[in-house]
């Protein structure tokens, strides 16, 4: 069964963006420690699933980088545009973008029969919404946090609905040059 991903920039207070989608607490420019790990748990991933709302500004970014070669980020952005995406939404009925399809289905079947597919990793990023909803339904598998040394007071978590409790082991820690700590825990199974 392939592994479900989620890696996302957080505040110390457990927020992923201001009321208002702000991202302006989001500690730039990274350092090369966070560089390479972002590679390492990419690097066995052929799928991105992503929310309509995220996807709506990521798909695009990722695309401008790419096109880009003096652009420092424009590695990822290739990486990023030449991989399979699934963005998950209840009002396209296209796709708009190279190498997406758009999932209009039951949230957790969709995912399940995708983990179940034969393939590399899946990673998620985002939004908040849908996070919250993969998280709820016990979907991830790995959670990789990028704690920035900020704190909001306010905004949108991604630890919404769960209803019952989830246990993680904690796999792995990095203090990151730049201030980000990374915390990365795995599911556990009963």
């Amino acid at each position: 069964m392939r592994k479900l991903k989620l890696q996302v920039q957080m505040t110390i207070d457990g927020f992923v963006s201001g009321t208002n989608g702000e991202m302006d607490w989001m500690t730039f420019p990274w350092t090369q420690d966070i560089v390479d790990y972002v590679k390492k748990i990419t690097a066995p991933v052929d799928t991105i699933l992503l929310g309509r709302k995220l996807a709506e500004g990521f798909i695009p970014h990722w695309k401008n980088v790419a096109s880009n070669p003096e652009d420092p980020e424009f590695e990822g952005g290739v990486v990023y545009t030449n991989t399979t995406k699934i963005v998950f939404s209840k009002t396209l009925d296209k796709s708009e973008w190279d190498k997406t399809t758009i999932a209009k289905g039951d949230l957790v079947e969709e995912v399940n029969k995708l983990k179940n597919q034969e393939g590399k990793d899946i990673i998620v990023y985002g939004g908040a919404t849908f996070v919250s909803n993969l998280i709820k339904h016990s979907l991830i598998d790995e959670l990789h946090l990028f704690v920035n040394p900020a704190i909001i007071g306010d905004g949108l978590p991604i630890f919404q609905g769960v209803t019952e409790k989830r246990n993680f082991k904690l796999e792995n820690s990095l203090h990151c040059d730049c201030g980000i700590i990374i915390l990365t825990y795995i599911l556990k199974k009963d």
